[in-house]
């Protein structure tokens, strides 16, 4: 049998089931990968092992087989992962990626989206690593390990959800869930050479973003394979009783039955839009392509000739399958880079620090984002938020025109660490537009995204395999099936790099 982390969640969730492995197994395995590279790649803020083997003990002990096999099929049952390091995990601190928090007590009670894992049946091995209150698209926390992209340990693992990545191109989880405001589960996947969904507004009782200011931020998959983010995407839609999803909201994106989501993933095949279930047929599909953005009209955005490689790979890819694709240039946007940085300024003024002490130990970009926001007046927050509620419906109506559309994942390659400027937040906050044009429009528009690896760059002294570059497929509201298949083919086509670079 192949190392444990070799082996994708999938294959992990089917020799539990049967009883072949034990959660303990697991995560003995897990944990010990976590202890040799995590000093290297700065995946996890926190790890809790001890936790963690009280939990795959008491999940072997209440299985419902003789071998201590989980009690239903389908579940994540001894499936190990990381909480993200802004989630709380009732008895474990939450660092927040500050300083400032440094000391607080253990949480009292666990966020909906750990209530959701944990009752799918997953094993936590700790926090995995997040930037100062999940604001930049980089994790290089001040008093803290930056997370390390595992293919080249100069450069970071970008952001938000920068640890999740890193754990996961590590292989010290098989998959990991993130959090996307603004990119920030594509941004990491695609620096980390892995696999990252942001879903349709919506669409995940928790972090569904029907509830974040905006509409930005949604709860999303990491992992190494289409279907492993398939698999961690079902879980993360818990169900009723006859297969309807639990939504605490009256607004909610489609949905589609238990299983549609890993089947498009599995079978690469485009799925009916109505059912979102896979047809006999492959199907092909109509794709834009475009390296257009929302903030073409504010920063000088340059798309790298590593990044152009990628698309153009991505792109030949999916047309040799039969795919139509057209290339297209999304409609100029000048209200939009204005307003995004009101809204985004705006969520920063609600962070829950008063104490101008504690205000002062955070990094230069969340201070200029909180006291910025701070000083934005009603009138004009709310006049970026209707800007914004106007883009979205240009936005949806100009992708809506074709099945999926395709852009690089990033721009330039994975960032060097301390690449971006630590004292002035008006450069940081534009380098990371520059590195990331393509994420944050589809947060404003509530629009489904996944990134997958296409290419590797020529290896190099620090990344002898070369460094991961991308594309990002966008849907239409509630595309993820197809997003799953079309992603699912360019993996199966391409085949990128299968070993893991540490």
């Amino acid at each position: 049998m192949d190392a444990l982390h070799e082996r994708t969640a999938v294959e992990l969730r089917d020799l539990l089931a049967a009883g072949e492995l034990s959660p303990t197994e697991v995560t003995d395995h897990f944990l010990d990968r976590v202890e040799r590279l995590n000093g290297a790649v700065g995946a996890f803020a926190a790890v809790t092992p001890e936790r963690a083997r009280e939990r795959a003990a008491a999940l072997r002990r209440d299985g419902g087989g003789p071998s201590g096999a989980p009690p239903a099929s389908g579940s994540l049952w001894g499936l190990p992962t990381g909480d993200k390091d802004l989630w709380n995990r009732a008895g474990v601190p939450t660092g927040f990626g500050s300083r400032a928090f440094a000391g607080l007590p253990p949480a009292q009670e666990s966020d909906e989206i750990v209530q959701i894992l944990d009752a799918a049946g997953i094993v936590s091995l700790g926090k995995t690593a997040a930037p100062e209150l999940g604001f930049p698209a980089y994790t290089e926390p001040v008093g803290a390990p930056p997370a390390r992209t595992p293919w080249d340990l100069t450069r970071g693992a970008g952001g938000s959800s920068g640890g999740a990545a890193a754990a996961v191109a590590a292989g010290m989880v098989p998959f990991a869930p993130g959090s996307d405001g603004g990119g920030s589960v594509r941004i990491p996947a695609a620096a980390c050479g892995v696999v990252g969904l942001k879903p349709t507004r919506g669409l995940l009782p928790a972090g569904s973003g029907v509830d974040s200011l905006g509409g930005l931020v949604v709860n999303g998959p990491i992992a190494r394979t289409v279907a492993d983010a398939a698999l961690l995407l079902e879980a993360m839609l818990p169900r009723r009783a006859g297969g309807v999803v639990a939504h605490p909201f009256s607004l909610r994106a489609p949905s589609y039955e238990a299983g549609a989501y890993l089947a498009a993933a599995q079978r690469a095949t485009l799925p009916d839009p109505l059912t979102g279930r896979s047809g006999p047929d492959g199907g092909t599909a109509r794709i834009g392509v475009t390296t257009t953005s929302a903030w073409d009209d504010f920063y000088a955005i340059t798309v790298s000739p590593e990044a152009r490689t990628a698309l153009d790979a991505g792109v030949g890819a999916l047309a040799g399958l039969g795919h139509t694709m057209d290339e297209m240039a999304l409609a100029e946007a000048p209200e939009y880079a204005p307003a995004f940085r009101t809204l985004w300024m705006g969520g920063a003024s609600a962070v829950p620090i008063d104490d101008p002490e504690t205000l002062g130990k955070l990094e230069p970009l969340t201070q200029w984002l909180i006291r910025s926001g701070r000083q934005v007046p009603a009138r004009q927050l709310a006049e970026a938020v209707r800007t914004l509620n106007g883009y979205e419906r240009s936005l949806v109506a100009q992708v809506s025109v074709y099945d999926a559309v395709v852009t690089p994942a990033l721009a330039l390659t994975p960032r060097p660490i301390g690449w971006y400027d630590a004292g002035d937040p008006e450069r940081n906050f534009e380098q990371q537009c520059q590195y990331t044009p393509f994420t944050s429009m589809l947060n404003v528009a509530g629009l489904p995204a996944i990134t997958v690896p296409t290419h590797w760059t020529a290896p190099t002294a620090e990344a002898p395999a070369g460094l991961p570059m991308g594309v990002q497929i966008i849907g239409r509201p509630g595309g993820e099936p197809t997003l799953l298949a079309l992603a699912a083919q360019l993996e199966a086509t391409l085949r990128p790099r299968p070993s893991f670079p540490i």
